[in-house]
């Protein structure tokens, strides 16, 4: 079993920022990938973003650019730093590792 509590969701303006974070409960380098995705209401949930065990990263089309995901190996913690917000980008946001999710933080951008 793998424990994902996420925090730092938020209501912001468009142009605006926030910095999710998910704290895992076991050692992160032990999974190959870590993800991000989202679910914005009536909507399908899509993939957001990855951070592989090597560190590469990688990002959906509609957030290349403006979204950050890392990871502190130390805390077992992982971020995604959401720059440039739109009011699209609402949503809950979910972590997501080995097949085990958070119970999500809401995101809601104003125009």
């Amino acid at each position: 079993q793998v424990q994902l509590v996420e925090s730092g969701g938020g209501l912001v303006q468009a142009g605006g920022s926030l910095r999710l974070s998910c704290a895992v409960s076991k050692r992160i380098l032990d999974f190959s990938g870590m993800n991000w995705y989202r679910q914005a209401p009536g909507k399908q949930r899509d993939w957001v973003a990855a951070i592989l065990r090597s560190g590469r990263t990688e990002y959906s089309d509609s957030v290349k650019g403006r979204f950050t995901i890392s990871r502190d190996n130390a805390t077992n913690t992982l971020y995604l730093q959401m720059n440039s917000l739109k009011p699209e980008d609402t949503a809950v946001y979910y972590c997501e590792v080995a097949d085990f999710w958070g119970q999500g933080t809401q995101v809601t951008v104003s125009s």
